[in-house]
This record gives structure tokens, sequence and C-alpha cells, in this order.
């Protein structure tokens, strides 16, 4: 008897054991490994004059160790209390430079950066000799300078940085000290809200207004999150000299945004204050926007904004009373702003719905008026005392105009000099080449009389990018050059007038990406990297965009990836993995366009399905899947339908090219892509099994509107029914693989929406997994998490998918067993 008890709890003992080994993180399958523990090719940045490349490193992945760091959410912050910083800031682990136009060309390692070096906040010094940088050391947050001659770092004050809030650290015009923002010496400790006794409950109001928001996530919950996000959003700004010396510049307060004006002079200050919401993140508290001199002297208080939690219903919808403020980069110290004409309300029918107003330090005079746009604001690009260029936007015609105007002249009527649809891709013009100033502010690149864009260069024929001269005389066009290549990719970075001269990149599906400059005058490549590629197990495979049409006329594409070696017999048909993501328009021209170039390197991301190629299937990636609603209909009035048709069409494409064998077929997609897979398994039979990430699947929990639908569920109760899988759970089945981090911050894709999906699939009886990621966001970070989401993903299409037995061959057993 003892022994039998014996070995049942030795059994019972081993179950444990195992049942916890199949919780444990994960490593998914070599040929899938060898592809994702690669070292990253670096992010690069280059000086003003591109003669000095900057090269910054990191490691692909963070650890969950690291996303397992203190982190407070708050107001719509994620900030390590620790740091105070960013909770999950990308950091760079070391730093090289390549100096393009000396005698000495060769690649140099930075001497002197910290042990373990987590670097970030880059930015040059306006005489371009030095790079400020920040080091986090796990307990602080330091500044460092990188000196770009002798390729020295070093460590300039003890004083602890504050970047709670960002714009951490200014350069002063001088290029010998630094505006920084330093953590408050007022800072009182932070309350654990675990160990606090409540005086009583948290209460919200309204009184009649309508405040239709986002479902907005990490809010302040209670006054204790009110007091603790004040305590780590106050700083004091300090002046730092490059001796290591430091000076108070401005009093404790809770900085946002500093920018110094063109010359130097003065400096803008964004101040938060009080009251705060529980129902909108802090960008939409109260502000004081601010003019100080470079002393830290008080000039002007330019705005004073109250607390923003009611808006009119719409995407155009915006606040009244001034927005955009900023200097003018072609001006010494003028600043600029924007307010709305039509109460910024967009059903407000005005002829005009912004104006722009310019306003010159040191304020003593009034505001003028500059220009006036028929849609909303979306930008101006300043050039010289007589020309600039502003760009207008209108989501609901998907409208966007830019028009040259004068500055010197307000009451000249500006010229319109592009008037397009913004999703009509082929049309885009491309754009503005920009002439660094230094302190931050760009101005446009004009050379007799003439600007430059760079454009994509999206065509039916294909890809080639291109520059293009703009005289702003007679509005004429000239082409300086275009792309010709069509077995590679060359993206145009930048274009020194000057010098006649392009920064380009280099790439191809089996070429690593390289840096190139490129004379106009000779046409000649001068290549400046010589990046290897890390994913030698990629270049035979096979990759192509493939077009095809749907049931109704509509052109799609897709890109089309197949095993290396494979061979195409009657008898070898592969499983097909497509992956694709949803979009809107409002017109079926835009929605048929191809914006997928095959040229382009293989790169494998930790989100991609490329893995799959390796494991013996046929992979379909950026899939076509656009929702069309052209005149008064709206392109969600029929979202289900035409999301089959696009699936249907793109099957239907591959299995014509004779490559698949469409009864293991499996469809997968992240975010609004996860929304798009669960209705396609609850609504067609096309599938074999599906992954859906990080998705939302019930629309009623987002009622005030969900990625670009912009009515509300009162509104459109059933456009929000009919697109929910929630409500349509009994229809599931389809295996389908849910994945979802439980950190999740992004507005709409609250965790929730997956455990309570899960649920209801699970007590209807579907097969369905649901693996939450810890400390995860909306995208993953941790390399322990994208290794075993691999390996989920890959255990689940080998289960459903590739090994999943067909018709034809079940019904030959099932005889063979009678």
């Amino acid at each position: 008897m003892k022994s039998t008890l014996f070995k049942t709890f030795l059994i019972f003992l081993l179950g444990i054991v195992f049942l916890q080994a199949q919780t444990s993180y994960q490593i998914p399958n070599q040929s899938i490994l060898d592809l994702v523990d690669v070292p990253l090719a670096p992010r690069v940045l280059s000086n003003r004059d591109k003669t000095t490349m900057v090269f910054l490193y990191r490691p692909a992945y963070k650890s969950i160790a690291e996303l397992s760091e203190k982190e407070m959410r708050l107001g719509g912050l994620r900030v390590n209390p620790k740091t105070f910083s960013y909770s999950r800031q990308t950091y760079y682990n070391n730093v090289e430079l390549l100096h393009l136009e000396t005698n000495d060309k060769g690649v140099k390692g930075v001497k002197g950066l910290p042990e373990n070096p987590r670097l970030a906040n880059f930015s040059f010094a306006p005489d371009q000799s030095k790079i400020a940088m920040t080091h986090n050391t796990g307990t602080q947050l330091e500044l460092w300078i990188l000196d770009l001659k002798t390729a020295e770092a070093r460590k300039l004050t003890n004083t602890k940085l504050n970047a709670s809030l960002g714009s951490v650290l200014q350069w002063f015009g001088d290029s010998k000290s630094i505006l920084v923002k330093a953590v408050a010496a007022s800072s009182e400790p932070l309350i654990d809200v675990t160990q606090t006794v409540p005086v009583g409950p948290t209460v919200t109001e309204n009184l009649g207004a309508k405040a239709q928001n986002r479902t907005y996530q990490d809010l302040l919950k209670n006054p204790t999150d009110a007091f603790n996000f004040e305590q780590l959003a106050k700083s004091q700004l300090m002046k730092v000299h490059l001796d290591g010396t430091t000076n108070s510049w401005l009093e404790d307060n809770m900085y946002g945004r500093l920018r110094f004006s063109p010359n130097g002079q003065y400096v803008l200050v964004t101040e938060l204050s009080r009251p705060f919401s529980y129902i909108v993140p802090y960008r939409r508290f109260p502000t004081q926007t601010k003019v100080y001199t470079q002393a830290g002297e008080w000039v002007k208080t330019i705005d004073e904004a109250p607390l923003l939690e009611e808006l009119p219903k719409g995407f155009m919808a915006v606040k009244t009373g001034k927005r955009s403020i900023n200097w003018r980069s072609d001006a010494p110290a003028t600043l600029y702003y924007v307010q709305a004409l039509d109460g910024g309300n967009p059903a407000n029918t005005t002829n005009y719905k912004d104006e722009v107003f310019t306003w010159k330090a040191p304020f003593n005079e009034s505001a003028s008026s500059l220009v006036k746009t028929q849609n909303r604001f979306n930008g101006i690009f300043w050039g010289n005392a007589k020309k600039a260029i502003v760009q207008d936007y209108w989501w609901n015609t998907r409208n966007t105009k830019s028009y040259v105007f004068n500055p010197s002249k307000p009451d000249a009527i500006p010229v319109i000099i592009s008037d397009r649809n913004v999703q009509d891709i082929y049309s885009d013009p491309g754009d503005f080449v920009m002439k660094d100033m230094g302190m931050g502010h760009r101005v446009l690149a004009i050379e007799n009389g003439q600007v430059f864009q760079i454009g994509d260069g999206f065509s039916d024929a294909g890809q080639f990018p291109f520059v293009t001269a703009l005289d702003l005389k007679n509005f004429e066009k000239t082409r300086l050059y275009t792309s010709s290549f069509t077995n590679q990719y060359e993206e145009i970075q930048d274009y020194t007038v000057s010098k006649n001269r392009l920064l380009v990149r280099m790439e191809s599906p089996d070429d690593y990406p390289n840096y190139y400059f490129r004379s106009l005058s000779d046409n000649s490549l001068t290549q400046l990297t010589s990046f290897k590629n890390p994913y030698e197990a990629l270049k035979s495979v096979s990759k192509e965009l493939i077009a095809y049409k749907r049931e109704d006329g509509l052109d799609l594409s897709g890109t089309l990836y197949l095993p290396a070696g494979y061979e195409k017999t009657p008898t070898k048909k592969l499983p097909l993995l497509l992956w694709a993501y949803p979009r809107e328009y409002k017109d079926k021209k835009s929605a048929g366009q191809k914006t997928v170039n095959p040229n382009r390197f293989t790169y494998p991301s930790w989100g991609s399905p490329i893995y799959w190629v390796t494991r013996g299937y046929a992979v379909l990636d950026r899939a076509a899947f656009p929702i069309v609603g052209e005149g008064d209909a709206e392109p969600n009035d029929t979202f289900r339908p035409q999301l089959v048709a696009n699936a249907k069409a793109a099957i239907d494409a591959v299995d014509a090219l004779g490559y698949i064998d469409r009864e293991r077929v499996a469809v997968g997609g992240h975010s609004y892509g996860a929304f798009m897979v669960a209705n396609l398994l609850s609504h067609s039979d096309l599938f074999a099994a599906g992954i859906a990430r990080s998705g939302a699947y019930n629309r009623t929990l987002t009622p005030f509107g969900f990625q670009r639908e912009e009515r509300s569920y009162w509104e459109a109760p059933e456009v929000y029914y009919t697109m929910s899988p929630f409500m349509h759970a009994d229809k599931m089945k389809t295996p389908l693989l849910l994945v979802h981090g439980e950190a999740d911050n992004n507005s709409g894709t609250y965790p929730m929406q997956s455990i309570r999906y899960f649920n209801a699939l699970k007590g209807l009886g579907a097969v369905t997994r649901l693996v939450m990621f810890p400390k995860e966001s909306h995208g993953y970070r941790a390399k322990e998490s994208i290794l075993h989401l691999l390996w989920e993903q890959d255990q689940w299409l080998e289960k459903y998918v590739k090994n999943k037995k067909s018709k034809s061959k079940i019904k030959v057993e099932i005889r063979q067993k009678d």
C-alpha cells in the first residue's frame, strides 16, 4: 500500500514538474534560432556636412530581467522611478566613428565609454564637434560627452538627470554648455500605493460635456497616482559646462519640451500644471508655454492651455486656442503658432480650417496672421524671408495640399503646388530636402530659386526613387535623378545640393544594406560602409512580388517567399502562411497600388513570418488587405465581406501558381491584423489555423472609435457588432493561437480583450490556446519572450497546418479501416 502511494505521489510530482516545464520559456527550432540570435547592424547618424558617420550598436533584444525593472505607469507614461527615465527606452552599448573626408578613413572605436554602456538621447553640438548623450547606470541617468575628433567619451557631471517627460538635454548656441533636466531637489519620496490606506473614494464627474475619448491606458487612477506623477515629472533646469561645472537655470517645475531659438538667445519652455485628469494622458494636462532668455530670465508667457478632456467628434477635431507653438527656423527668434478657424470642430463649415500666426521676440507687439489653410494645418517648411511651404490635411477626404507662400507678404495669395489624395502613393512628390542650421532647426535647401524633393517612386512598374527640383518662380519640375535598378533597391537618404551628391543605401534580397555616396555629376558610387549579412540562411530563399485581383476587380499584391531549393511538383505542395494587416481606403485606385519592393533585403524582425520559409512553408507576407468605402459609404460598412474576399484572392493566386496545398493554409496578424485573423476564422472556411497577437476582439469595449473608425458605438451599433469576433465566437471552428503582452498599453488592445475572447472560445468548445507574456507591451522586447513566441507559433503551425491531413487522405484511411 505504501509503495503504491509512493508511486502515485511520484507520478503526481513528475506531472507538476512536466507542467512547470511546459510553462517556462521555450526555444524554437534551430533553423529559426539561427535567424534570431544574430547581431544587428548599427543605427547610423551623420553630421551636418556628411563628413563623419556615427555607428550606434545595440543588442537585438532586451532581457526579461530588464523588462522586470521597477516601472510606474502614470498619466500615459511608463517611468523607471529609480532612474527618472522611460522604462522601455532603447539603449546602445557601443559607438564607432567613420571620418569620410580625411586620410584616416578606418572605423574607429570610441575610448572612455562607461562600463556596460546604456546610451541614449544623442545630440550633436551646434558646431558639430561633439555629441551629448545620456548613460543609464541602473540607479541614475548621467550626462556624457563624445568628442568626434579624438573619438573619446567622458562623463560631464554627477548630476542626476530626469528624462521622465523627455527633452532631457539641449545644447546652448556656443557649443560649450548644455541645458539639462535634473532630478528636482524638492521631489518627495514616492508613495507605494499598495501600502496606503485610502481616505476616501476616487471621484470623477461630468456636468453634461461630451468627452468622447479613446480607451487610453496607463492613466492616473487616484490622488496617490497624481502625487507620484508630479514627483517624477518635476525637474530642475541646470546649465552644465564642458568642464563639468553646473549652474541652476530655472527652479523646480514639471518641465516638458525645451527648444532654443535659431540664434540661441531664447528658450521656449513648456510647463505642466494641475489639475490632472483620470480620463486623458498627460499630454492633455494644463500647460503654460513661456519664453526665457538664454540666461534663464522670463520674457513672455506665450500661452496658458487648460485641461483638455473634451474635444468635438472626429479625427480632425482640435483644441481651440494656440497649438503647434514653435520657432520659425528661418528667423533668429520668431515664434509661430496655429489657431482653428472652425472652433476645432470638423463639422463646422468654413472656407479655411486653420490660420498660422507669427510673433517676433521680445513679443512687445501683437502676433500677425501669416497664412490660412483649407484643410487642417499639417506642418510648415521654412525657407527664407520670402519663401516657405505649408501643408494641410483632411482625413475624411484623404486630401492633402502644399502651398508656397511669402512670409514677408502675408496678404499675397499662396500658390498650391500639390493637391492630392494622401493615399495615392504613386502621385507622392516626395519629401523636401532640408538644410541643418544647428540648434535643432532645419530650413528648405534653396538653390537658385529651386527646392528639392526626394520621392519613394512607387509605380505599377516597380519602385524607382527619385530627386526632383521645383522652381519656386514658375513651379516647373526637373527630374535630377531616377534610380533605375530592377534587381536592387536604392534608398535615397539625403541630397547635398552644394556638392550635387546623394547619400544612398543600397540593398537587395541577398545583399545587406550599406551606405554609398552617389555623385550626380558622373553617376559614380563610392561605398562608405561594409556591414556583413548575418542572415546567410535566407540567401537562397525565393522572393517575388505577385500581383492578382480580388473578385470585384481590385488589384492586390503580396510578397511571396518559397523555401531554398524548392522545385514545384504536383505531389510536393507546400503549406502556406499568409500574414497581413487591413487598411482603410476611400477609393479603389489608391487601394490597388503596389507599395512593396521585392528587391529590399529580407530582414526577419521579431514579428516576421519569414522564419517559416526555413521550415518548409510558402509565406505570403504583407498581403494587401484593403477595406474600401467610396463616396458616402464607410469602409467598415462592408468590412467582413471585403476581408474574406482579400483572403480568398490571395490564396487563389498562390494556388494558381501551383505551389500550395490550399487545405493547409494559416493566417496570422498583429494588433489590427489579429482582429483580422479572428474575423477570417469566424466567417470563412479558408484556413486550417490562425495566429492572432495583441488584438482587440470586442469593439463595444472601444465605444468611441477604433483604428480609423470615427463613429461611436451608438451611431453605428451594427458595425460594432458585426465586426466583433467576440460576438461571433460560436462560429469559431478553426484552431486559433492567441498571444498578448500583459503590459499592453496600446489604445484599445487591453490584455483583457484576449482573455475574455479566450474564455468565450473555451466555453463554446473551440480549439484555442492563450499565451500571455509577462512584462511585455504591445510589441514584444525581451529575448526570452520572442524566442518563446516563435516556439509557440512553430508548434501551432506544425500541429494544425503542416501536419494536417488532407480530406482526401482521411477518406482513404477510413476506407482502409472499413
